[in-house]
């Protein structure tokens, strides 16, 4: 039986999953299944929802940053779904933090390795064939445009592209707050501690601030508290 601290990480792949609950109560029994009593704890669970093509993980990188100021264990309900995501197995081989997989207890940081190199070989081939299809249809003339992580390549764009670009940084901006949102509660829980204790808490912990630039200050937590 499982003992200790466990920090949860699910991942669901749409928003509506996300909404739903589908897929996530499937992921808690395997956790749950998996730890099988014991003097076991979850201390914080966080969810993913995003596409298994984004590179970015905020709240993976906010459950690796709770499990390294918390001494905390990750646990993860399928590791299987996640074979082919090459940044989500790099970030578990590289975070040094200790993790669990119930679908795969054996996995460890040597395995989720060379789980990364094969996903990585797999995703330059794909790649090398999306750019082979791309030369062959601008041989053919077709006029290329992509648009990706809130801009468009390729083209220049229009006033609508742009709407959407700062619909998607606006976007990314709400996630990354309320992941950090989500340790006020557990910094401060009786609210009794000033924005300057909880400011110096954070950057204890070497949480990031919600830009990514600089550190946290009474001033941040502010206007994090205030979203």
């Amino acid at each position: 039986m499982a003992t200790g601290k466990f920090v949860s990480y699910m991942r669901v792949s749409t928003q509506r999953q996300g909404r739903s609950g589908l897929g996530l109560e499937a992921q808690r029994k395997a956790v749950a299944d998996h730890l099988n009593g014991g003097d076991w704890r979850i201390i914080e669970e966080f969810v993913e929802v995003e596409s298994g093509k984004a590179a970015d993980r905020p709240q993976l990188r906010a459950a690796l940053e709770m499990c390294r100021a918390t001494g905390a264990r990750l646990i993860v309900a399928k590791i299987d779904r996640l074979t082919r995501d090459a940044a989500f197995l790099l970030s578990l081989r590289d975070s040094g933090v200790e993790f669990v997989a119930a679908d795969m207890p054996e996995a460890n940081r040597l395995t989720v390795g060379i789980m990364a190199l094969v996903a990585e070989q797999e995703r330059e081939a794909i790649s090398k064939r999306t750019k082979d299809a791309l030369a062959a249809a601008k041989a053919r003339g077709v006029q290329l445009g992509a648009y990706r992580d809130g801009r468009f390549v390729g083209r220049v764009g229009t006033k609508e592209d742009a709407l959407r670009a700062s619909r998607v940084k606006s976007a990314k901006y709400r996630e990354k707050a309320a992941a950090r949102a989500s340790l006020l509660s557990k910094i401060d829980p009786d609210g009794t501690k000033s924005l300057r204790q909880i400011a110096d808490e954070l950057n204890a912990m070497s949480v990031p601030t919600v830009s990514g630039r600089g550190r946290w200050s009474a001033n941040s937590v502010r206007r994090l508290r205030a979203r």
